[in-house]
């Protein structure tokens, strides 16, 4: 069966580096039909679930890297339906940074940034968090970490009655008088957890493990 252009109908191509094809008359590019049966499969999210990189992923199993791509978006979207809609019971809520170092940056945007602070005032991405103590975890990339923009946020995310565990930051402040039990622990003291169960150790190793990731290039993180 020759192969034949999408759109033309040709059937003289290129072959790209990542496994499709490109017409050499429209210049269209386009994989070909590739089967992809069960043990394939399996081997593919048990790379995934290691956190292998696609290069790596690539090295040991015989898929083009456009399909395996293909594949590990269609494999996030899905863990990302595993996320309820709205959380309830005990739930950690926190704030935290990502961005390279200051260290790793170019002469001139060291110059042009100035002194990066760590946590308020940085320079870095803020993304809020939520956690539930049942293990699921949902962030959001937030503009600022003020009252006005995390707490429509836990509004939304949380099930009024619930507990929220958070630290001293200002802009959790009010949750009591919206309809949430609200307990906290003071970082700036040196407390971690009130030793009632309230803590948000949980949400704060979930940062570290995502952090982790990002600097090794394990994985890419898609934050919805």
């Amino acid at each position: 069966m020759k192969i034949k252009c999408p759109q033309c109908k040709l059937n003289s191509f290129w072959r790209l580096s990542d496994g499709r094809l490109k017409c050499k008359s429209c210049k269209i590019k386009f994989s070909l039909p590739q089967k992809i049966d069960r043990p394939l499969l399996k081997k593919i999210i048990a790379e995934f679930v290691l956190e292998h990189s696609t290069n790596i992923i690539l090295e040991r199993i015989n898929i083009s890297k456009h399909k395996l791509l293909e594949i590990l978006i269609l494999l996030r979207m899905a863990m990302t339906c595993d996320v309820p809609a709205v959380f309830s019971g005990i739930v950690e809520v926190d704030e935290t940074y990502l961005g390279g170092r200051m260290k790793n940056r170019r002469l001139k945007e060291k110059v042009k940034l100035g002194k990066n602070r760590r946590g308020f005032g940085t320079i870095k991405q803020p993304v809020f968090g939520i956690l539930c103590r049942e293990g699921k975890v949902w962030a959001e990339i937030v503009s600022d970490t003020e009252a006005r923009d995390l707490q429509p946020l836990i509004e939304k995310q949380v099930s009024k009655g619930s507990t929220v565990c958070s630290d001293g930051w200002r802009a959790y402040t009010g949750l009591a008088a919206k309809g949430y039990v609200h307990r906290l622990v003071d970082h700036g003291k040196n407390e971690y957890s009130d030793g009632k169960g309230n803590h948000i150790n949980g949400l704060e190793g979930f940062w570290g493990y995502l952090k982790t990731g990002l600097t090794q290039c394990i994985f890419l993180a898609y934050i919805s």
